[in-house]
């Protein structure tokens, strides 16, 4: 599969998303890398345009940032790459550790490395939702119910894991 594919399975298809456990971790990681690499540019894009648009109160705080533009804008942008990686890789992993709750819930077959691979396409559309929810005053609800979201995804994901083989019974 390739990354359009991958987004377009992430978007309404828990089957796919189930099946994406069998890939291998670099496509997935690639996927989620190119999607913060996404959302990074446009916050970017919004702080470059922002700086720009302030106030006439901060008169001596534009002069300094005219001043050290050239160094003050690829810092920015490596570092709101970074903490949105780790924000992203780590929504992720905990997200997964419930998908291991629904899996032995189920009795299903699977791994935490392969419900990593699942929530990575699970939480994308929560994940849209909410970086689009950030340009706006959204409740701190909403965010609660974007968790939610995520955890109806994964569980309808974790009905297409195998089942378990029943549990042979030892000889008397």
């Amino acid at each position: 599969m390739n990354l359009f594919q991958l987004f377009k399975a992430s978007l309404m298809e828990p089957r796919k998303q189930a099946a994406v456990r069998i890939m291998s971790i670099g496509k997935i990681l690639r996927y989620v890398f190119v999607l913060v690499l996404l959302m990074t540019i446009v916050s970017f894009a919004e702080l470059a345009v922002g700086l720009g648009n302030t106030g006439n109160d901060t008169e001596g705080l534009l002069e300094f940032v005219e001043d050290i533009k050239w160094l003050l804008y690829p810092f920015a942008f490596i570092f709101l790459f970074v903490s949105t990686t780790l924000y992203h890789f780590v929504k992720i992993s905990l997200f997964a550790l419930v998908g291991l709750v629904f899996i032995q819930m189920k009795k299903r077959k699977g791994e935490y490395r392969h419900l990593w691979r699942t929530t990575a396409l699970a939480v994308t559309i929560p994940t849209l939702l909410s970086f689009a929810f950030s340009f706006f005053d959204v409740p701190m609800w909403a965010t609660f119910a974007l968790g939610l979201l995520t955890i109806i995804y994964l569980h309808f994901a974790t009905n297409y894991y195998p089942k378990q083989p029943p549990a042979k019974k030892k000889p008397a």
